[in-house]
Formats: C-alpha cells, sequence, structure tokens
C-alpha cells in the first residue's frame, strides 16, 4: 500500500525544483512614465445641474425638494414665475457633474464630463444636462457643460418584477463642456523643475538624478527626498524648460522598487514583487477536517400496525487529524516566487497561500512588506 505523502513535502520537492538562480534583468524605464511634473496636472471641476427630459424616470418632487427649488430658479431666470405652485413633473433630476481640466486646456476647447444623479430618480436615460458651471477649488468657474446624457446601463420594469442592467442613474457627455478659463500655469518661464516620483523611492529618486546629469553632462538635477528630483535649467538651453523637459523625458532609468507583497483579501490576488525572500523557516498546515453527513431514513410500521411512517435521522461524523503529515523547511534564500508556484503546483489555492504567507511574515521570516487591501 502506497504511503501517503505529506502535501509540504510535496511542496518542498516542488520548491527545489523550481528555486534555480535566474540572470538579472533589468527592465529600463522612460523617465517621463516614471514622474510627473510639478505644475503639469489635471484640475479637478464640479458643477450642479438638472437633467431634464427624462420619461418619467426622473426625481419624485416630495422626496427631492433641493429639485424643485432648482427647477423654480431655473424657470425665474427664464421670465417663468411658478412660486406658491404644486410641480408634479418627474421628468427631470438633479444631477451632480464632474470633469478632469487637463493642464494646459486652452479657452474654447472641449472636455468630456460626468452625471450622476443625486435625488430618487431612476434611470437617466434619454435626458439632456442643462447648463451648468464648473467649478475649480478656488471658486472660480472653469467650464460650462451641457448636452445629451448617455448611460451604459438600463432599467425595465413591470407589474410584478423589474431588471436593472449596470447603473442607469450616472452617465457621460463625450466633449460636454467647453472650457472657459486657463489655468494660467507659465511653464516656459520656469527656471528650475521639480519632478515627483509616481512610486517614491531613494534609490530611484538618486538613480534618474544621475541620468538626467549624465545626458546633459553638468551635475543640474539633485534627488532632494524619495519623491521629488529638482532640475535647474540651464539658462542656454535650446528651447528653454519645454526643450529640456521633452530631451529627459526619453532617458532611460533602472527603477528600483521595495520588496512587497500585496493581498486583495476579497478576490485572493496575491501581487509580489521580485525581490522578495524568505528565510530559513519551517511551515506546517493544520489538516484537521470534520466531515458530517446527514442521511436521514424513512421508518416505515410493521403490517396491521398502528404506527406511522416516521423520518430517523442518521448522522456519520469522520474526522481526519492529518497525522502522516510533516513540518517542511524553507531554506534560507528561496524566492517567494518559488514558493507560491511550488504552491500553485500543488494545488494550494489563494486563500491558503494568503494565511500562509501571513504566518511567514508574522514569525519574522518574510523579508518584505505585506500590503492588504479590499
Amino acid at each position: 500500500m502506497p504511503r501517503k505523502r505529506s502535501l509540504f513535502v510535496r511542496m518542498t520537492a516542488a520548491i527545489s525544483m523550481l528555486a534555480i538562480a535566474a540572470t538579472p534583468c533589468f527592465a529600463l524605464s522612460r523617465v517621463k512614465d516614471l514622474v510627473d511634473v510639478e505644475g503639469i496636472r489635471d484640475n479637478m471641476l464640479v458643477g450642479y445641474g438638472l437633467v431634464v427630459g427624462l420619461n418619467g424616470t426622473g426625481d419624485s418632487l416630495k422626496n427631492a425638494p433641493f429639485t424643485q427649488q432648482s427647477i423654480q430658479t431655473m424657470l425665474e431666470r427664464l421670465g417663468v414665475n411658478t412660486r406658491g405652485t404644486t410641480m408634479q413633473t418627474k421628468n427631470t433630476a438633479a444631477v451632480m457633474v464632474t470633469a478632469n481640466l487637463p493642464s494646459f486646456a486652452a479657452s474654447g476647447t472641449r472636455i468630456d464630463v460626468s452625471v450622476s444623479a443625486m435625488g430618487d430618480a431612476k434611470s437617466l436615460q434619454g435626458g439632456t444636462l442643462l447648463v451648468t458651471p464648473l467649478f475649480g477649488a478656488d471658486g472660480q468657474i472653469y467650464a460650462l457643460g451641457q448636452g445629451p446624457v448617455a448611460i451604459g446601463g438600463f432599467t425595465a420594469q413591470g407589474d410584478s418584477a423589474s431588471v436593472t442592467r449596470g447603473v442607469p442613474t450616472a452617465g457621460r457627455i463625450s466633449n460636454g463642456a467647453i472650457v472657459e478659463r486657463e489655468t494660467g500655469f507659465a511653464l516656459a518661464s520656469e527656471h528650475s523643475l521639480k519632478l515627483s516620483l509616481h512610486n517614491p523611492d531613494l534609490t530611484t529618486a538618486t538613480r534618474i538624478a544621475a541620468a538626467v546629469n549624465t545626458y546633459l553632462g553638468n551635475n543640474v538635477a539633485e534627488a532632494s527626498d524619495p519623491s521629488t528630483v529638482r532640475i535647474n535649467v540651464p539658462a542656454d538651453y535650446p528651447k528653454g524648460v519645454v526643450g529640456l523637459l521633452t530631451d529627459i523625458e526619453q532617458v532611460k532609468v533602472d527603477p528600483d522598487e521595495p520588496a512587497r507583497v500585496v493581498i486583495d483579501e476579497q478576490s485572493g490576488v496575491i501581487v509580489m514583487g521580485a525581490d522578495v525572500r524568505i528565510s530559513t523557516v519551517a511551515i506546517a498546515q493544520g489538516n484537521l477536517t470534520i466531515r458530517v453527513n446527514e442521511t436521514p431514513q424513512v421508518s416505515q410500521p410493521g403490517p396491521l400496525s398502528r404506527g406511522t411512517t416516521q423520518v430517523v435521522p442518521r448522522t456519520q461524523i469522520d474526522i481526519d487529524e492529518g497525522k502522516g503529515n510533516r513540518i517542511a523547511i524553507m531554506r534560507e534564500g528561496v524566492a517567494l516566487q518559488s514558493l507560491v508556484d511550488g504552491l500553485n503546483a500543488l494545488g494550494v489555492g489563494p486563500r491558503d497561500i494568503i494565511s500562509i504567507l501571513q504566518a511567514i511574515k508574522a514569525a519574522g521570516a518574510l523579508q518584505a512588506e505585506i500590503q492588504v487591501i479590499g
């Protein structure tokens, strides 16, 4: 009779085959893909408006008094007095309008806007957004939005059933806003630049500064902190600041990254960096399994007896303590990628892998940061 092999004994064998020394691979990236230039950024805009033309799917004015107030204010501006009257229309919805104003967007250009219902509207399908001013964080109007709303969902309802797909109370207007005011950032007049790293790291910042200095042949770049690289623009540089940014954006850098394991508890997704390592550690997995099987049986009374038919419960309980399992020892320097590959090859599920990684980290043997999201 073949002996039962332990899960972690097989895991050790799989890891031994997978833990092969790999040749270092340097993934060079452009400076353009690693940093943002201070001042070159989008600006968030927000506004409040009305969507009209809905087929009875708008706000009920009884439950959304702000919608009625907005309708009355709008009509008064157009010369229609509705104060003191009772409105019962359901063809209008109060909405919040949001947009991103790109950097250096010129006056008169168009941008996309998103529209989201505020009240109890059922759907924005077929509606049209009326002229809505969009404000920046400084309280100034930077764009005006208007146009037909396109939604990605729908809803259908009958007397006894309804169906909804997507989100019919949120939509988008392509090129639905016109830029009325520019941000006023004069890039060409700057004498120094600040590059902000997407992923702050001291080694990466130092490498970027060194690569820029090597390319320009002058010590004009300096890493001031893990997230910032300062560049002094040479006075005689061709085409000034714009020419300098155009050139250094294409400089290639080998970015560094911390050893990190990102775990999504909800979906069971595990993402790990290439430099994650584990120290020598012994691993054992509890395998206590209790199975409870219910197989009720029918008991019939004997012939000519006065008994009744009854259902008799039958319960069977099996306990597997996993006595044949052993403790597996992971040697120092084994890459976590090899560990996870071995676990996957053995059919260990993501939930078990997450538990094992967290236990290794708690023991101090995982040389990486664990970040749990979700």
